[in-house]
């Protein structure tokens, strides 16, 4: 800043203020002070800004922190990349979503009583896909606004199989089945639907209510990294059961899936391939392209099921074998061109007591995941940390998104997908709109039958050898919450050992005894049951409950540092706005002094949602 600059500001300081008060005559000395003090506050604002304007951006006090973040990115959170590009990088999204919500229906579906070849095995996909390409546009746009998509998550499987697990849901023996004409099976698997359809969409509310009136945040001090570790890690060491089934099919092709997948995405994560690129004004060019980085599970699938493509035409695998190519083609030619999903498509969804607090134990896993997807998201794409009003918005969106899945009749919940943050990180394209674009093909191929079709004829052993690395992924993903607490504590380590170790026995023991709880009301046994057979709610129950009660200091429980990595800030919208402000409307919410106290506002002042009730006990 040159002195000619800092002159001339305090020049205009001077005289607009200094003067006028000089020459005022002043009846009353109050008055008189409370005009200058705010013609002080006026003037001094009115020179700083001619200061800072005048101020190039590295010498700006924010002008340092926003260069060093946009310089890690190519296109930051609020830019805007040529259509053409939006579209490529889009597309980038919607294959890597793809590779993380193909596993789902490889699971739900037998748990529902569907045969393998019925059609509407591709219906239920597309769906999930459809609605993750509608959530995702809505928590891009009016959410907590990061680039990030919401669709299915394994989370949901495990409350999932518990309630499917109870005895009015078990599946019928396979001569019952075998006996059924097409429309009683249908009945079969639509009804176990409406089940999870109104389970799922009712437990989201807690999420919806919580995230959009800011509870979430007062539950925050209770969640601590002894209590994530285990939720989490048990959502995939729960499931080892079906990654062991749809593997062992064939432990060859399985072993080529999983050896693949690891060479692909640990090994040759360095090496790039040779692509031809057109750039106006410099004709094709050679671009180097990180493929291994960015699509090692399709690549690995493609491969795969190529070489059980090859060994089926060579008759190698028999007629009926599990890992042939041919054995589901009657679904992609049942299957629709053009398919609209709707809600209640399979029926009116039903409500139990105990499918509701079995969900609500998939609802608060998610709902921890998400929160640390956050700020994780924000460095990524270049954003300021994401304030307090946009994380409750986030999560009232998401909770959103859950109740629609449920009615929609997806048969399972949304979450951030991990898979999506990490893409961001590869491919240096944090850009909102990009997602958005992502989110616009999700809702087109949700609409395309018979792509939703193709993804289901994959090879079961193929699948199998996919959960071996993805279960694992997950497990390890709860278990690295684990880095911020003290792990040469024995309370750390006796903590971590039963919660992890106990859940799994009890669930086993209650799935393999299903009517031992008799208190003699049938909806109590019911909600009983499906609580104490859902791991990761168990699981974290303990978690909590140990880390909170037996006494240890900050440090060793890790939450010194668990509170710097998940502080939640609170900063309202201002005048110039922001990057989580609403795309439209954001004049009238400033105007309206009323917006301040919702917590999902961006208007939003800490504390004044809160001191409304205060006020109310007080008087």
């Amino acid at each position: 800043m040159s002195a000619e600059t800092l002159n001339s500001a305090m020049q205009t300081f001077v005289a607009s203020t200094i003067y006028p008060f000089h020459y005022r005559r002043c009846r009353d000395p109050i008055d008189c002070a409370g005009t200058w003090f705010k013609m002080v506050h006026t003037n001094i604002s009115i020179a700083l800004d001619g200061i800072l304007r005048e101020m190039s951006p590295e010498d700006r006090p924010e002008g340092k922190e926003n260069e060093e973040r946009k310089g890690n990115v190519t296109y930051g959170i609020d830019d805007t990349p040529p259509w053409y590009l939006c579209i490529f990088m889009a597309l980038q999204h919607y294959l890597t979503m793809i590779g993380a919500i193909v596993a789902i229906p490889f699971i739900l579906c037998p748990a529902l009583c569907m045969q393998e070849t019925d059609p509407d095995r591709s219906n239920i996909i597309s769906t999930m896909i459809f609605v993750t390409g509608l959530i995702t546009w809505l928590q891009c746009t009016f959410g907590c606004r990061l680039p990030i998509v919401q669709g299915g998550t394994i989370s949901f499987l495990v409350p999932t199989l518990a309630i499917l697990g109870l005895p009015a849901w078990k599946c019928p023996e396979p001569h019952v089945l075998a006996a059924m004409t097409d429309e009683e099976r249908r009945h079969v698997w639509t009804s176990r639907m409406c089940e999870l359809s109104g389970a799922i969409a009712v437990s989201a509310l807690f999420q919806l209510f919580c995230g959009y009136f800011g509870i979430i945040g007062s539950f925050l001090r209770f969640v601590t990294p002894l209590t994530i570790a285990p939720t989490v890690a048990l959502v995939g060491l729960t499931l080892f059961d079906h990654a062991a089934e749809a593997a062992s099919q064939q432990w060859g092709i399985a072993a080529g899936t999983f050896i693949l997948l690891t060479i692909f995405s640990q090994c040759m994560t360095g090496v790039k391939i040779p692509t031809l690129s057109y750039q106006k004004g410099s004709g094709f060019t050679i671009l180097w392209f990180p493929l291994f980085k960015l699509f090692p599970v399709l690549l690995t699938i493609a491969i795969m099921w190529s070489v059980c493509g090859v060994l089926t035409a060579t008759n190698v695998f028999p007629a009926g074998h599990a890992a042939r190519t041919d054995l589901k083609l009657k679904i992609i030619e049942d299957a629709p061109w053009f398919r609209i999903p709707y809600p209640g498509q399979w029926g009116t969804p039903t409500v139990s007591v105990a499918g509701v607090l079995g969900m609500l134990a998939g609802v608060l896993a998610c709902t921890v995941e998400s929160i640390s997807y956050y700020p994780t998201t924000a460095r990524m794409c270049a954003a300021p940390p994401p304030p307090l009003h946009a994380i409750n918005r986030g999560l009232g969106t998401e909770g959103l998104g859950t109740m629609l899945a449920g009615l929609w009749g997806s048969g399972n919940g949304t979450n951030t997908f991990g898979e999506n943050v990490g893409a961001i990180g590869v491919t240096k394209v944090g850009s909102r709109r990009v997602v958005q674009w992502a989110a616009a093909l999700m809702v087109v191929q949700g609409v395309v039958g018979k792509l939703g079709a193709v993804f289901i004829i994959i090879p079961q052993p193929v699948v199998g050898g996919l959960f071996c690395v993805m279960f694992g992924m997950i497990s390890a993903f709860g278990l690295s919450a684990l880095q911020y607490v003290n792990l040469n504590s024995s309370r750390n380590l006796y903590i971590i050992g039963f919660s992890l170790f106990f859940p799994l026995v009890l669930t086993r023991w209650m799935s393999a005894h299903s009517g031992v709880i008799n208190t003699g009301v049938e909806a109590l046994d019911a909600v009983l049951q499906v609580l104490l057979s859902t791991s990761i709610l168990v699981g974290g129950i303990v978690g909590c409950l140990l880390d909170n009660l037996i006494p240890g200091t900050d440090e060793e429980r890790g939450l010194a540092a668990w509170a710097k990595e998940m502080s939640l800030e609170a900063a309202g919208a201002n005048e110039l706005g922001d990057t989580y402000d609403f795309p439209i409307g954001m004049s009238l919410i400033r105007r309206w002094k009323w917006t301040s106290y919702l917590p999902f506002m961006p208007t939003y002042e800490a504390g004044k949602f809160t001191a409304l009730f205060k006020r109310k006990k007080d008087s």
